[in-house]
């Protein structure tokens, strides 16, 4: 379309400047569609490029997970005594490198000798009565048979010596018959001696017989009433020996009872073999007893000196010379080096992917350096179900927060050689999921 606008005439001073003369050449203007057709392809170019960088960022960036909630984490070992007792040497100071065996700690040891010495008196003496107990067993059982044999052999005599005492009693009681006899008979030879020195008596005294007939008759009365007494004599004898055949026979049955009960202890042999052989065997198990206070007393001893558990440094020492420490009381920690790993705590929607197994690379707060590892294992529970008071959710006011998971990395062989990681340190993580 023409452009119909009609122009006012100008002043000389409103008048535009004279135009430069022209050279020939017609004036190249660019249209203004032209610049616009320009702009919007270096928009779409740019839309483009964005695009395609936003894919391969959003890529990249799918390609892992990190996390700034972690930490190295190790084993600190914590040293403590396992007895009591009065420290007389400390050899170490905080922050000092020790290696596994190292000397530590010292305890006074003369109180856990003179256990041990203790201990192996009473081993002794337990060896000694195990070996009087087994030597009992065989003598026992010989014994036993030979108190038989001889109780049988006693039975015997006794029997043997009941029948000689009975004989012996019939015979005493035989003479004592006889004695008896002879007793009436000399009493009734004495009555008659006696009644004729009365008869005589009055004889003599008539003058009818000679003086010697009355003293032959009175002599005739005195040896009667002699051997009245000698007669009483033998039969008091026969009596005794009646007495002593009895006694015999009781002594005899005596001795047959005590046979016969030597007999039946004689036939409990075996079980006085069998408590022989428990005896050795009670023994036996006290020797055990004291075998094993034995390797108690030595092992108290070998606590005595205490010994790094792990090659690592020196940590939290409390322990100084002369305190008086107890079982389990903390004395220092060891902070073991070559075994080190990092704990990792991932949000649960990071763990969608993650696996055991996957490279993980991260960086060390303190260091310049890179470190690499693998996940060997994903934690069981939140890291808030772990915690002193786990979270109650069971009310009516609760708001879910996303929870934190941990996850174990390891070091590959070789990253810590220097062994400057230690537990506690910040990490950076990157778990690379394909």
């Amino acid at each position: 379309m023409a452009d119909t606008t009609v122009e006012e005439p100008k002043t000389d001073a409103e008048a535009p400047p004279a135009e430069p003369p022209s050279t020939g050449a017609p004036p190249q203007r660019v249209p203004k569609r032209r610049k616009r057709r320009r702009g919007k392809f270096i928009a779409l170019i740019v839309i483009v490029a964005l695009l395609v960088g936003g894919y391969f960022l959003w890529k990249h960036l799918n390609t892992y997970e990190s996390t700034d909630d972690a930490q190295v984490d190790g084993h600190i070992h914590a040293i403590s005594p396992r007895i009591s007792g009065h420290v007389s040497q400390v050899l170490v100071i905080d922050q000092q490198i020790v290696k596994a065996g190292d000397l530590l700690v010292i305890i006074d040891p003369k109180d856990y000798e003179v256990a041990v010495a203790r201990a192996e008196a009473d081993v002794a003496d337990a060896r000694a009565a195990l070996g009087s107990s087994q030597r009992d067993v065989p003598i026992t059982s010989t014994t036993t048979a030979s108190t038989l044999r001889s109780a049988y052999s006693s039975l015997a005599d006794a029997r043997a010596g009941l029948v000689a005492a009975q004989r012996e009693l019939k015979a005493a009681e035989s003479r004592r018959d006889g004695a008896a006899a002879q007793v009436r008979e000399a009493e009734a030879n004495y009555k008659k001696a006696a009644d004729d020195v009365v008869r005589y008596k009055l004889l003599v005294d008539k003058e009818e017989i000679s003086q010697q007939q009355y003293e032959q008759a009175v002599q005739a009365a005195a040896a009667a009433k002699a051997t009245v007494a000698a007669r009483i004599a033998a039969w008091n004898e026969a009596l005794q020996n009646i007495n002593v055949a009895a006694a015999a026979i009781q002594q005899a049955q005596a001795k047959i009872t005590q046979a016969e009960a030597s007999i039946q202890a004689a036939e409990t042999a075996p079980h006085q073999v069998a408590a022989s052989e428990y005896r050795a065997k009670s023994a036996e198990a006290k020797l055990g007893q004291q075998l094993a206070v034995l390797a108690q007393a030595k092992l108290n001893l070998s606590y005595t000196r205490i010994v790094s558990p792990a090659n690592g440094i020196v940590g939290k020492k409390t322990v100084e010379v002369g305190h008086n420490v107890a079982p389990g009381q903390l004395l220092m920690s060891v902070v073991d080096l070559d075994d080190v790993w990092v704990t990792a705590n991932f949000k649960e929607t990071q763990l969608e992917r993650m696996q055991p197994g996957q490279r993980v690379r991260f960086k060390v707060d303190a260091y310049s350096r890179y470190y690499s590892g693998r996940i060997t294992g994903i934690g069981g529970a939140s890291g808030s179900r772990f915690s002193l008071l786990p979270p109650e959710n069971a009310t009516g006011n609760y708001v879910k927060v996303v929870q934190r998971i941990p996850v174990r990395i390891d070091l590959d062989p070789g990253q810590n050689s220097d062994r400057r990681l230690r537990p506690g340190m910040s990490v950076d993580p990157k778990v690379y999921l394909r």
